[in-house]
């Protein structure tokens, strides 16, 4: 075991953000931090930023704990950004109790971040389904089950009741789990980061404006 000061030390020594970076210009986006993040994202994708939908969900539990957790994009639309999840996950419980959440978007390589707080808003039943059916057998095998973070069996009870969901979704592959969640965060707050090598970073924050439903920007202080 290192000790405090050696650990200290040796994150000290690790690099961050070493760049280049591209300079951004904020005065020239749009209205929407929807198209501002679709353009980042494009832009992670081109550069080959690993898992650029990936991003961590953050929630709250009935004592006002928070939980941070990564999660996959799903879409992004005028409702705000999509994920999907059992409601009988904890996260799905906590959201049922409180749907007040953050996103968080982090690529390294283009040292950009992008942090969305708002209310997840679930979708109709379509939605849910269709999501669900386009996972693959394995992911929605373990779904049924509904056992995510519950006490692990016996690993042969583990591996019993998976081959049993899988040999139900063969025989109906509609098969839908009640407990299937997609959600629309609707954004109130939004912001994008775009690092510097010499710490002057570059901030835009989007805040909706609830007299007129339009959006508020804002640039602020490194």
């Amino acid at each position: 075991m290192t000790s405090s000061g050696t650990t200290r030390q040796r994150l000290r020594d690790l690099k961050a953000l070493e760049g280049p970076f591209d300079p951004v210009d904020f005065s020239a986006v749009g209205d929407s931090p929807q198209a501002l993040f679709l353009d980042w994202l494009d832009e992670a994708i081109a550069a080959g930023i690993a898992e650029p939908h990936a991003m961590t969900l953050s929630t709250v539990d009935a004592e006002g704990h928070p939980d941070a957790r990564m999660l996959i994009l799903k879409n992004v639309d005028d409702r705000g950004w999509h994920f999907a999840i059992s409601a009988a996950s904890p996260k799905g419980r906590q959201i049922e109790a409180n749907p007040a959440v953050a996103l968080t978007f982090y690529w390294q390589n283009l040292g950009r971040q992008v942090r969305i707080r708002g209310r997840a808003v679930a979708l109709d039943a379509a939605e849910c389904a269709q999501d669900f059916l386009a996972r693959s057998v394995d992911a929605r095998a373990n779904v049924l089950l509904e056992r995510q973070s519950a006490p692990l069996d016996a690993a042969s009870e583990v591996v019993s009741a998976i081959a049993d969901a899988k040999a139900r979704i063969a025989a109906a592959p509609d098969r839908m789990a009640q407990a299937w969640r997609a959600y629309a965060v609707m954004p109130e707050v939004v912001e994008f980061w775009q690092g510097a090598t010499d710490r002057q970073h570059n901030r835009l924050v989007f805040r909706r404006n609830e007299a007129d439903a339009n959006w508020d920007k804002e640039l602020l202080w490194p």
